[in-house]
C-alpha cells in the first residue's frame, strides 16, 4: 500500500500538525505539493476517476466546521442516537457498487488529520444526549488505511474513556493489529462486510477474500472484540439462494452465533445521479447494464427480486441469529 503513494499534497493549515509529519516520514520519496484547502484538488470538476484510482494521491487536510452528523434515517444498528464522522474521504478498495464512487469526482484519499477535534465533538454530544452510536465506517472503510493513518490505534483509546460513546468500525479489511494488541472495548464494534464468493470475485476489487475476512472476524470474536455482520449490499443472481446460503454457513461454521453483536442487511439501491456517474465509470458491469430500475429517486434492483433476496436472507440468517440482533438497513453501502 505504501507504495502506491506518491503523490501527497499538504493543506498549508496542517503542514505542522504532528499527524501530517509522521505520515510524511512514511513517505519520503513522495512528491509533495502545497495547497490551501483539499478542496482545490479533490474537487475539480474536470477529473478522471479511474485513472486516479489506478494511482490516487493522498491529500492531507484539516477537518472544518461540523465534524460529527446525524445518520440518515435508515441507517444504524437499533441505537435511538445515531451518528456518522469521517477521519477520511474514499477507499483504497474498488467495488463496483460502491455510492462513494458515485458521489466524489476525485478517487484521491483525504485523510483529515485532526483526530482531536473529532474526539471533542464526540465527547460534547455524549456529555449532551447520553449513550450515542458513532459510525466511522461510512465515506471510507474504517481500517484499512490502518497501517497509514493510525485511526484506530488513536480513537480507541478515547473511546475506552468515554463508555456512553458507541463506536462501529466497519471494514473489508484485515488489518486486526490495533485491536489485537489491546483490550477490547465493550462500546466497540467490528462490522464487517460481506458478499458471497462470486460477487466478490466480480465486483470487489482489491478487497481481501471472504474467507480471510472470516478468518480477521473470528479471530477478534475469540480475543473478545464483539462482531457484526453487515450483508450490505445484496447482490441478485440466478443462484443466489445457493451463494448466500454457503456464505452465511461458512461465516458461522467460524464465528460463534451467539456472541454476534448485530446482524444487517439491505438491498442494492442507489440515488438516480450516483447510479449515472457509477455507471459511466464502469458502463461494461453487469450489475449496472443489468435489470434495475429507480423508485423514488433510487435505483435498484426490481421489487419483486428485492423482496425476494431479503425475505430468503432473512430467514436464512435467522436460523442463526436471534431477531433481536437483526436489522435491515435501506441506506446506500459501499
Amino acid at each position: 500500500m505504501s507504495r502506491a503513494i506518491r503523490r501527497i499534497y499538504v493543506e498549508d493549515e496542517v503542514a505542522d500538525h504532528p499527524r501530517t509529519l509522521a505520515i510524511l516520514e512514511r513517505f519520503p520519496k513522495a512528491e509533495r505539493i502545497s495547497c490551501e484547502r483539499y478542496g482545490e484538488v479533490f474537487n475539480r470538476r474536470t477529473q478522471d476517476f479511474r485513472l486516479q484510482k489506478r494511482r490516487p494521491a493522498l491529500i492531507l487536510a484539516r477537518k472544518h466546521g461540523t465534524r460529527v452528523l446525524p445518520t440518515p434515517p435508515g441507517y444504524g444498528i437499533g441505537g435511538e442516537r445515531n451518528f456518522y464522522f469521517s477521519h477520511m474521504l474514499n477507499c483504497v478498495y474498488d467495488c463496483r457498487y460502491c455510492f462513494l464512487q458515485g458521489m466524489f469526482r476525485s478517487a484521491h484519499y483525504v485523510l483529515f488529520v485532526n483526530f482531536e477535534d473529532f474526539e471533542s465533538e464526540i465527547a460534547s454530544i455524549t456529555a449532551r444526549d447520553g449513550d450515542s452510536w458513532f459510525f466511522s465506517g461510512y465515506d471510507c472503510d474504517s481500517l484499512a488505511f490502518e497501517p497509514i493513518t493510525g485511526f484506530a490505534e488513536s480513537f480507541l483509546p478515547f473511546f475506552a474513556g468515554h463508555p456512553a460513546a458507541h463506536l462501529e468500525l466497519r471494514t473489508k479489511a484485515v488489518h486486526t493489529e490495533a485491536l489485537l494488541d489491546r483490550e477490547p472495548l465493550s462500546n466497540c464494534v467490528v462490522a464487517y462486510s460481506f458478499t458471497p464468493e462470486a460477487a466478490h470475485a466480480e465486483l470487489e476489487r482489491g478487497v481481501p477474500t471472504v474467507s480471510r475476512r472470516i478468518r480477521a472476524a473470528a479471530e477478534l470474536q475469540a480475543a473478545g472484540w464483539k462482531i457484526g455482520l453487515r450483508f450490505d449490499p445484496l447482490i441478485y443472481g440466478d443462484s443466489f439462494r445457493e451463494d448466500y446460503r454457503g456464505l452465511f454457513e461458512s461465516i458461522f461454521e467460524s464465528l460463534d452465533p451467539a456472541l454476534v453483536h448485530s446482524v444487517s442487511l439491505g438491498a442494492f439501491r442507489l440515488p438516480k445521479s450516483y447510479f449515472e456517474r457509477l455507471y459511466r465509470l464502469h458502463p461494461e458491469q453487469r450489475l449496472l447494464a443489468g435489470r434495475l430500475e429507480e423508485r423514488d429517486g433510487m435505483v435498484s434492483f426490481p421489487a419483486e427480486w428485492e423482496a425476494e433476496m431479503t425475505d430468503f436472507c432473512t430467514a436464512e440468517l435467522r436460523r442463526w441469529v436471534g431477531e433481536e440482533v437483526f436489522h435491515l438497513c435501506t441506506v446506500p453501502a459501499g
